[in-house]
């Protein structure tokens, strides 16, 4: 697969000092930037897909008219957390 290149990215030198910083050792400026960009879009996706749901819920709790106190659904994370716990811990 053939790569592409992505447009120059100008910064302030303070920023690109502060990316130089926190490289690991044998990592260059490239990969670290290819690496943030990958997590970015992954953060993207993962936002929109929230989104999605939310909305897609809403629209089925119109149309049911079938809604959950806020309440009700925290004792019920509170209760898989602890089943998974309990797993986890035999």
């Amino acid at each position: 697969m053939k790569t592409a290149t992505m447009p120059s990215l100008r910064v302030d030198p303070e920023l690109r000092q502060e990316a130089e910083r926190v490289l690991h050792e044998g990592e260059s400026l490239s990969s670290f930037m290819e690496q943030t960009l990958r997590a970015g879009i992954r953060s993207r996706r993962a936002q929109q897909e929230f989104i999605a749901r939310g909305l897609a819920s809403q629209t089925e709790a119109r149309a049911t008219g079938e809604y959950f106190s806020a309440d009700d659904v925290l004792a019920d994370m509170a209760g898989l957390l602890a089943q998974a716990e309990n797993k986890a811990r035999g």
